[in-house]
């Protein structure tokens, strides 16, 4: 899949969304999320164990977490919009804030009836992002709960689905190379009007007959997370923390999650940039001499 330069719409839209009013949320997300965006457009079902985000032609809508992370293992089970969801961009992301922010992005670009969504997946790093890698999704998404898991760690940054790696972004900042490593990010998302690019870059708009478009949500966990409380304190070096619960902070991957990232690789991506030739004629970036190894 060829680049398309307005993907780089992404990040400012997004940043649009993080200036909205906030308010709390009922039932068990209460101690864990806040609307930014859209309120009226959400509801909480399920006795609180359900919350589904909408768009319809006058608004979307869009959550933030209360907490904010220094590397975090962050869970979350989401079912996308059903049928016709062409233009539609749902983003479930971990971002800082600010000119220089860092930003860690599952995106979900609809598509037509009958036509797979497009899994789109992006780090930003002190303010640059364009590190692109696009997946189709071997099961349909709207039929049912998966779990989209980012895991952002003192190794790397991994991308899962349903448990399977589907991408690892390293950190090689001893190469000079800029990785996420002391920006506090919060947990959002939000469903969104993208159709000036979101499918088929743009050429097939959203048909709002179809509206409202639904995301749904459930079983949230940062059990496994490094809260930031200061600047230089998060929940994992505080006096009372014990490291060696926190494995998760220098997992790799072993030999079995290898095998399973490397058949992803091998037939889910539709888009990498650090293949892509023609966007980087003067040579790739230096991670992707790495990054790229699967």
């Amino acid at each position: 899949m060829a680049f398309s330069p307005s993907i780089a719409s992404v990040g400012l839209q997004k940043s649009l969304l993080l200036s909205f009013f906030m308010a709390a949320f009922a039932g068990p997300f209460l101690d864990s999320f806040d609307y930014n965006w859209g309120q009226s457009n959400s509801q909480i079902l399920n006795n609180g164990d359900l919350l589904t985000l909408s768009l319809n032609k006058e608004c979307g809508s869009g959550f933030v977490s209360k907490n904010q992370y220094v590397y975090a293992k962050i869970d979350m089970n989401i079912k996308l919009v059903a049928g016709n969801s062409a233009g539609t961009v749902t983003a479930y992301y971990l971002s800082s804030q600010g000119q220089y922010h860092d930003e860690i992005d599952f995106e979900f670009l609809g598509n037509l009836s009958g036509d797979p969504y497009i899994l789109h997946t992006n780090v930003f790093c002190h303010g640059q992002g364009n590190r692109e890698q696009q997946f189709y999704l071997w099961f349909d998404p709207t039929a049912d709960f998966h779990t989209y898991t980012i895991l952002w760690n003192t190794q790397a940054i991994f991308f899962y689905v349903d448990g399977i790696p589907i991408r690892e972004f390293k950190n090689l900042e001893s190469s000079s190379i800029p990785f996420p490593s002391y920006q506090p990010m919060k947990l959002y998302s939000s469903i969104w009007d993208a159709d000036n690019w979101a499918t088929r870059g743009g050429l097939v708009k959203i048909d709002w007959t179809q509206a409202p478009f639904t995301a749904s949500y459930t079983n949230f966990n940062d059990n496994n997370a490094c809260v930031s409380y200061y600047d230089t304190m998060t929940s994992c070096n505080t006096p009372n923390s014990n490291l060696n619960n926190n494995g998760w902070l220098w997992q790799t991957l072993d030999y079995s999650d290898q095998g399973k990232l490397k058949w992803v690789q091998d037939n889910y991506v539709i888009y990498n940039y650090c293949t892509d030739s023609k966007r980087f004629p003067q040579g790739f970036p230096p991670e992707c001499y790495v990054n790229n190894k699967y």
